[in-house]
């Protein structure tokens, strides 16, 4: 952040906090799309199977992106606690505005996020 203050601080961990209970509910509300696929032939065809197959993988894949998403909002909390919020981690040069207020959590900024 180019601009430091105390109550800008105060909008991002406000705005950070609000996207995190967001991705916790949405974690906790479809936590049972991941779970196992049953395999009983007399119970359910070959192509229901496959679906629920497909479905299961879609899952947790979503659910595995909503983690990951977490994992950046609690870094980007722990970075606007140690005062390092706004500082790209590859070259530590500042992340424009623009960029943080469109993601919040953006952890590079935008030369080292395109050498990505």
């Amino acid at each position: 952040m180019t601009s430091d203050s105390p109550a800008e601080r105060k909008n991002v961990e406000i705005k950070l906090l609000e996207r995190r209970n967001a991705v916790l509910a949405l974690i906790e509300g479809h936590g049972d799309d991941a779970r196992p696929v049953e395999l009983d032939q007399t119970r359910v065809g070959r192509l229901s199977r496959m679906d629920a197959l497909q479905h299961q993988a879609m899952a947790k894949e979503t659910e595995r992106r909503r983690q990951h998403e977490l994992d950046r909002i609690d870094a980007a909390l722990g970075r606007l606690e140690d005062g390092t919020y706004g500082e790209c981690v590859a070259c530590g040069e500042l992340i424009a505005d623009q960029r943080l207020a469109l993601d919040p959590s953006a952890l590079f900024c935008i030369d080292c996020a395109d050498k990505r």
